[in-house]
């Protein structure tokens, strides 16, 4: 198969398989060696990229890889995929979120004890539409269930990785300034107080 085959038969295995995808796998079917599927792999991401494409090639670390619609064009397909039906989250489901987020894998007692409230009906709508699945159980007494989120959160939030999350309130992450102090904001909390 020539190059431009090849390319052709990546896209058309992505676009078909429409979860992420192990380069492992997409080689195999190929017939092609690991490395050289990568190769081909960024080539169509970078196609995409330059002809800014209504499609995206995403990559999920460790080895994984998907074809998606580009954010831009998101309120368009929402349009011609009528999403009206499916209900946008919740507060409570986007803090549980959060909590798993950062701080995955967690047991649904910790995010009960970090939200202050029980969130297992929120848990289970949040299981239900794939964004947070079990990761098995974690080594404490009663062995609970452990909880992560998923490729689908990722793809929702357009993330790459759980290293693209924003730094949480205070933190400073390498490219994030510290914030200048500013001495008027500082004298008025303390005659708040």
């Amino acid at each position: 198969m020539k190059e431009n085959q090849q390319l052709g038969a990546l896209e058309a295995m992505l676009f078909a398989h429409a979860e992420p995808v192990e380069t492992a796998r997409l080689a195999d079917a190929l017939r092609l060696e690991k490395a050289q599927t990568e190769v081909l792999l960024q080539r169509l991401q970078q196609r995409y990229d330059e002809q800014e494409s209504g499609l995206a090639l995403l990559y999920f670390a460790p080895d994984r890889w998907q074809m998606t619609t580009r954010p831009y064009y998101g309120e368009l397909v929402k349009r011609i995929l009528d999403t009206r039906r499916n209900a946008p989250l919740s507060p409570a489901a986007l803090e549980v979120l959060a909590v798993i987020a950062y701080n995955q894998p967690v047991s649904r007692s910790f995010i009960e004890q970090v939200r202050g409230v029980d969130s297992s009906g929120t848990v289970a709508k949040l299981l239900e539409k794939g964004l947070i699945e079990e990761a098995g159980r974690l080594d404490l007494p009663g062995k609970p269930v452990a909880f992560q989120v998923t490729d689908t959160f990722l793809r929702v939030f357009g993330l790459g990785s759980l290293a693209d999350l924003p730094p949480l309130h205070g933190e400073v992450g390498e490219d994030t300034p510290e914030p200048d102090p500013d001495p008027d904001a500082e004298a008025e909390q303390l005659e708040w107080k």
